[in-house]
């Protein structure tokens, strides 16, 4: 299943002096300038063709990206841009970094330099990091059938001036990369990423990166008596669903408690007998984004050298219509011996979710973190430019806030009180899938997830309404973003 893995992508980077020499210059196909925002005569002066670029931006205007060549045998193309007023997030800093980098690779450059040397050393370092993201992201190809589909940036090579600081580079470029795998995955169609091709796909990436693996497939489950899992893939018409689990342990694990991901992986969700309507229906290849983020995830922390042992749970199957089906009204028994009665079979992700926070629940892990695109209710609350976070640890939300805030994948927390369950109470069963209503259905959602966490264990639950942008986030051009990769690194750099 080598095709349903990305082709390498890989950059290489390098970080040169606080100066570039004409010599260099020739050397390269493109170099990027980033000017402070309001440029004095002193800041054009100081940067390669800055007298033709100053002529250009005064032509342009302020705010305007202006471009020019140099007169070597290459041409090296140049692109000088100040940075945007006022402050500057990381969100906007990305945003600003994509734009500049998806102009720069319009003329399919190999080699690319950053030019930072006119900014100031916090405002550079901050600026390279974000330059970088944004290369990885606009040089990457999503897949794609097309007989003649237009070549995708052929960038190789990235150089960065102007940087006193050294810079950590391999850190940076690993989390895109990873970002990168969550965005191709949640691209693929669903007659290539099925739950078969899933599996082996798991099986290729075990293999490279030395992890442990173990299928739950439909029978392991049925001994596990999960039922709420097993609910959503009875009506399939292939017998290849399953929690897939990945292990990593690094050579000299700490002695904490593990670290749970699991993702909600529907390869397709057609509503079940609640049959969604066409264009609701249209994407839901992308259903499974959560277990592709959790997947990138592990891929990221075991490039990382993550210090403490990593369980990967991936919730895979399809949520078909059928006569096999199940239906609404149904009473089933998750794992955890809790009885569901089901309202709407569209609400199938809460129920694979269930079982499989459950069993990932017996290793006792410290945290569990999961990942589902779970309800349109948060993408009307947030859009698709911020993500909710929940939690069973009110300390984590300014925690999660400011990791999303420093990483730029923006997030916002929703109360959890207790009283929210009364919207779940079921004359039939332990508790209610989802209301009939809707009302706020992302966070009864959550406290219906809750049930099935250990009460032992941190837990965050994400529902990624960012996981995919029509208009793109951040550096991140249109699709499948890939949002929670780089979230989730830096609330765990920050939760050590």
């Amino acid at each position: 299943m080598k095709e349903l893995l990305p082709p390498s992508a890989d950059l290489r980077l390098s970080q040169g002096p606080t100066k570039i020499t004409r010599a260099e210059l020739a050397r390269l196909d493109q170099a990027v300038i980033v000017l402070p925002a309001k440029p004095a005569d002193a800041d054009w002066r100081g940067v390669p063709g800055g007298a033709q670029l100053r002529a250009a931006s005064r032509r342009a205007g302020a705010g305007t990206a202006v471009h020019s060549r140099l007169a070597n045998p290459r041409g090296t193309g140049l692109s000088a841009q100040a940075l945007p007023g006022g402050e500057l997030d990381s969100f906007r800093l990305l945003q600003f970094a994509g734009k500049l980098v998806a102009e720069a690779l319009a003329t399919q450059p190999r080699s690319l330099a950053f030019i930072l040397s006119r900014l100031d050393g916090e405002s550079a370092e901050r600026l390279a990091e974000a330059l970088v993201l944004a290369a990885y992201a606009q040089n990457f190809a999503l897949p794609t059938a097309q007989t003649k589909a237009k070549a995708k940036a052929n960038l190789k090579s990235i150089k960065i001036f102007g940087v006193k600081q050294p810079l950590e580079l391999p850190p940076i470029a690993i989390a895109a990369r990873a970002q990168n795998l969550a965005r191709w995955l949640t691209s693929l169609p669903p007659n290539r990423l099925n739950a078969s091709g899933y599996r082996e796909l798991a099986k290729q990436l075990a293999k490279e990166y030395g992890w442990q693996m173990q299928f739950l497939d439909e029978k392991k489950l049925a001994r596990e008596k999960a039922g709420a899992f097993l609910a959503v893939s009875q009506g399939n018409a292939a017998r290849d669903a399953g929690i897939i689990h990945l292990r990593y342990e690094p050579k000299k694990a700490s002695k904490q408690k593990p670290l749970a991901l699991v993702g909600k992986g529907i390869v397709f969700d057609t509503g079940g007998n609640n049959l969604k309507p066409h264009k609701s229906m249209l994407d839901m290849h992308e259903d499974m984004a959560g277990s592709a983020v959790a997947l990138a995830t592990l891929q990221a922390l075991t490039e990382l050298d993550y210090p403490r042992t990593v369980d990967c749970w991936l919730a895979v199957t399809e949520n078909r219509i059928s006569a096999t089906a199940y239906l609404p009204r149904d009473v089933i028994t998750a794992s955890n011996g809790t009885t569901i009665e089901i309202i709407h079979t569209d609400a199938e992700g809460r129920l694979v979710l269930a079982d499989t926070l459950a069993i990932a629940g017996r290793q006792e892990p410290e945290l569990i973190i999961d990942y589902a695109t779970l309800t349109g209710a948060c993408v009307y609350s947030l859009t698709e430019r911020y993500s909710g976070v929940f939690t069973n640890r009110d300390s984590f939300n300014e925690a999660l806030v400011a990791a999303g805030r420093r990483s730029g994948e923006r997030v916002w927390p929703f109360p959890m009180d207790r009283d929210f369950d009364e919207a779940l109470k079921s004359k039939a069963a332990d508790i209610l899938q989802c209301s009939t209503d809707g009302s706020g259905d992302h966070i009864l959602a959550a406290r219906f997830l809750q049930r099935f966490v250990p009460k032992g264990s941190d837990w965050v639950h994400m529902d990624l309404s960012s996981a995919s942008r029509k208009e793109g986030l951040g550096q991140v051009p249109g699709g499948a973003t890939g949002f929670g990769v780089r979230l989730t690194l830096e609330f765990l750099q920050a939760h050590k």
